[in-house]
This record gives structure tokens, sequence and C-alpha cells, in this order.
């Protein structure tokens, strides 16, 4: 049957797909707003709105939120991403209506009490305490800052002390009027699900819902890049090596997620075999790319002992080099199955498809149809991937590292040692 979409006259979109042999349904709200819809003083909003959500509405309070849904087996949750906030449930069929109510109510009805407020802040410091903790946060936190230096793109999601301290419920009524309008609202249900009859749920319970928001439109991302370390006394460094990458909507979107998995997408990626498994340098390896609505990320980050960075970082290089001469067929060929199975195994998961759903909807505006993302990867060739590669790779760097790096070469170093376009690196590395 496919994916089947209505739009409620208050501007609200409502899909649902309907997966034969599943006995349960995923559903949730998706919001078009994010981290990069703050303000300067609303850094971590978005993200205290969502843990506030659960606290108490209205009509339950926060155990009977709890107790509500799991009383019939379910499970709520949400998150926050840069661009997007979601809230998702999964439950049993017959339970769907239910489902749909306790999203709806925590949507229109939340009270954000001071009192729950403040314990959740409390929380909050705790998760930023816990992440500032941890290497390997620290230094994606600081690789998209350094990327994006001075922007709301570069910003922890999670906000700082400071600010999370100064957050009051008005001010969280404030902010959720501003941005959740119906017009940036996406309502998806996967699984065992009647189209029909999930609109007119939907219509009944946040039909009422405003029409338009009139939040915060995130400014246009200017990629920086730069160089930041801190130093640790860890066993490992942390090691980030990043360029600009391709946003959404572009060309080279599909052919940079591919380009990543060649390289260090798994156990038979580039990165993978002559790092870890032909060099012993490091126990941990990947490339990544990170697509947003105006810009991306694509990098290499590894795990490494302090004796072995000078050695490991010309060897990434070289392989990034490598790239932009020869790509072979084979490796394409497996790039695109792993990803084809990838899409393939995540539509078997109810909540996974509904994701999926949402997101192609709140950025282009409709559902994609897995034949056509096949179709893109198709027409990608060898060609594409070399060239993309020499004019990714050639870009202003971002380093970070977190750990014993005083051995990690100097930035102006790493910046001439990677492959060079006419322009060069070198006008780059001030």
């Amino acid at each position: 049957m496919g994916v089947e979409v209505s739009r409620l006259s208050n501007g609200l979109t409502v899909a649902t797909e309907t997966l034969p042999s599943i006995d349960s349904v995923a559903l949730g709200v998706w919001v078009k707003s994010g981290a990069r819809n703050e303000r300067d003083d609303e850094h971590g909003m978005a993200h205290l709105l969502e843990h506030m959500a659960f606290k108490g509405t209205n009509k339950r309070s926060a155990f009977q939120i709890a107790s509500e849904i799991e009383n019939v087996g379910g499970e709520i949750n949400a998150a926050t991403s840069v661009e997007t906030t979601a809230f998702y449930a999964r439950v049993l069929a017959d339970d769907l209506p239910l489902g749909l109510d306790l999203l709806a109510d925590i949507l229109t009805e939340s009270k954000f009490d001071p009192e729950e407020l403040e314990r959740e802040q409390n929380v909050i410091l705790q998760e930023i305490g816990a992440a500032h903790d941890t290497p390997d946060d620290v230094v994606f936190d600081h690789f998209t800052e350094t990327a994006f230096r001075h922007q709301t793109l570069g910003r922890s999601i999670l906000g700082t002390p400071e600010t999370v301290k100064s957050f009051t419920s008005k001010q969280l009524h404030a902010f959720m009027e501003r941005q959740y309008g119906a017009d940036r609202m996406i309502v998806v249900a996967a699984g065992d699900v009647k189209h029909d009859e999930f609109v007119r749920d939907v219509e009944r319970r946040l039909g009422g819902f405003r029409p338009k928001a009139d939040g915060v439109i995130p400014q246009y991302a200017h990629y920086v890049g730069g160089d930041y370390r801190e130093h640790r006394d860890l066993m490992d460094a942390q090691i980030v090596l990043g360029f600009e990458g391709r946003a959404y909507h572009v060309r080279d979107f599909y052919a940079s997620q591919i380009l990543s998995m060649i390289l260090g997408g798994g156990m038979s990626s580039r990165l993978f075999q002559e790092v870890r498994e032909k060099r012993g340098l490091c126990y941990s390896v990947y490339a990544f790319h990170w697509g947003f609505s105006d810009t991306g990320l694509f990098g290499i980050h590894a795990a490494t002992g302090q004796s072995d960075i000078r050695e490991l970082v010309p060897v990434i290089i070289s392989e990034l080099e490598r790239a932009g001469g020869k790509i072979l067929q084979e490796e394409l060929d497996r790039a695109r199955a792993q990803y084809r199975a990838g899409l393939i195994m995540s539509a078997e998961s109810a909540s996974s498809r509904a994701s999926q759903i949402a997101r192609q909807l709140l950025l282009f505006g409709r559902p994609i149809a897995k034949e056509e993302l096949m179709e893109r990867l198709g027409a990608l060739t060898v060609d594409r991937l070399t060239d993309l590669s020499s004019r990714l790779f050639s870009t202003k760097p971002t380093i970070t590292a977190v750990g014993p790096v005083g051995s990690l070469p100097a930035y102006e170093e790493i910046c001439t040692s990677l492959p060079s376009t006419a322009n060069g690196l070198r006008q780059l590395a001030g």
C-alpha cells in the first residue's frame, strides 16, 4: 500500500504506512524545531522542553503519563536533535488511541510546573557533567563547535549549566508557542494502522493546534574549520579529522554517504583495513557523513594510544588522498549493497520506518520511495566518487583531539599534507 499522506486544515501533515504481519504501531510527532532554533539566551531550551513534556499536564501527572503507557506494555519517549524534536510512542494496535492521546496531551497541555522544572534542570546538569566526563562525547562536541564557530549549529544540544539553570516555566511556554506550529509538525504512524481512522483521531486531538509557527529561523550555516586540542590524562586519545560535508538536498549528498562507507563504514573499509588490521595503530576508526538542511560534516574518528598518534594521522591522510585518485568498482558495489541492506532492514522495524517517513517529509515535503533511493544510488560512479574526494578533502580541515595529544602533528602540518587542488591548502591554513 505504501505511505499515505494527508494534510489537515490547520497545516498539520499526517502520514501512515501499514506494515503487514506487525501487530504493533510506532507513532510520533516530529517538529521542525531543534537546537538551531534557539536564541542565544535559550541555549539548551529545546532539549529541556523535551524533558519537561513528560513532567505533567493539566490532565495527567508525570506518574500517570508513565503508568498509563506502561499499563498496556507500551513505551513513550522523546529526542532532540540540531534541527528537529521528536515525541514518539510504541503500543499494540488496540492501544493506538491511548498512545496518540498521550502524545497530544503533552504537546497541548504541558504545565511546566516550577518544582518539576527545578528537578529536571538538576538532571540535565548531571547529563552535561556526564558528557564532559566522556572523552568521545567531548571530542565531537568540540568538533561541531570548531567547524561552525559562534553559530547555533555548532553549539551543544544540552546547553550550558548557566543557561539551563536560568530557564523559567514562562520561557518554556513562550518557546513552545513560537516554535510548535502545525505547519512545522508531522504526525506519523507505522505498523498495524488504518490511515483514514488515524487521520480522524489526529484531527480530533491536534486539529486545533495553531496553524502557523513564529519561531526563530536558523541562521545560514557557514563552515569555518580550525583546530581544538584538549590535553587530558587518559589512556587513549580521541581524534576527529573533518571537512565540510553536503546538505541533504544537494547532488553530492548520497555520494558523500557512500564515500564515508568506502573509507570507514565497516571491517572491509579502507581505513579499518589499513589503520587497524595492517598497522595496528588504533582500536577504533571509522568515517561518517552528517547532513543538515544547508550544510554537512564529513569526518574520520579514531581512538588510539599516545605512542601511535604521530604515525596514525599521516596514514589516514594517505587514505584520503588515495580516494581522490582511485576507487574500485567493487568498493562502490559493496558500499551500495550495505546502504541498500540498511534501508531494507530498518524498514522491517515500525519505529525506524516511522522515523524515516517523518525525516523525509520534513526535509523533502514528500515520502521518498525505496526505488527512488536505489535509483539515486545506482547513478553513482567511481568517477563521481573520486571527483568528490578530490574536492571534499581539499578544503580547510577541522581537527579536534582530547586526551594525551601532545604528539599530534601541528594544524599547519596536517593542512599542508592533505590533498590539494589548484587553490592549495596552504592558503587555508591561516
